[in-house]
């Protein structure tokens, strides 16, 4: 017998499959998902059973749901305290970024360079938002940006127009100004059944 996926990740996913069906343009696909994702990280039940989830450090996601028909993916993220976030993009994916357990920090960066070398960027902080159960933060394709752990574990649930993992992105180095380009976070897929 096939397990059951857990109800409030089904619920949401059905949900994203009907905004998707409604409207070709992924931004405000995504838009319409934020509401939807702050009600999934509220949700009691699945704070409690991501207390046993593994930690993603070393780049990993915890793989949740690849949809196959419009492509976006839920992934999941375990970080330890206080852990240290690279500054990277997501190239040409969209991604709402929300805080199940714990908290974290958001920061964003916009480059101040000429863009005159692909290999190259400086880059400056604009803002700093601390994310806690309920946040949830959209960011657009190529926007640059960091996580930071909090004080205790944190875990976060993610909603991308594409799975990671298959496509280019970049990191910036803050101090010597190095972009590199690389994959984005191993994918480790995840089963949340009942």
């Amino acid at each position: 017998m096939a397990s059951q996926r857990l109800p409030i990740l089904q619920h949401f996913i059905d949900d994203l499959r009907a905004i998707w069906a409604a409207d070709l343009d992924v931004g405000s696909c995504m838009e319409k998902a934020k509401s939807l994702m702050e009600k999934v990280v509220l949700d009691k039940d699945l704070q409690d059973r991501s207390a046993t989830w593994p930690s993603t450090e070393g780049r990993k996601n915890l793989l949740l749901y690849v949809d196959e028909q419009y492509e976006f993916a839920i992934n999941a993220v375990v970080r330890v305290p206080g852990r240290t976030g690279s500054v990277h993009d997501h190239a040409h994916a969209w991604v709402l970024y929300g805080v199940l357990c714990g908290t974290e920090s958001l920061e964003r960066y916009e480059r101040i360079d000429d863009r005159s070398r692909e290999d190259y960027a400086q880059v400056r902080m604009t803002s700093v938002s601390v994310g806690s159960p309920g946040k949830v933060d959209l960011v657009p394709p190529f926007d640059i940006h960091a996580e930071q752990g909090g004080p205790t574990r944190s875990v976060a649930i993610i909603l991308r127009s594409t799975k990671l993992g298959d496509i280019t992105q970049s990191q910036y180095d803050k101090v010597t100004g190095a972009v590199r380009p690389g994959p984005g976070p191993t994918q480790i897929p995840f089963e949340l059944t009942l």
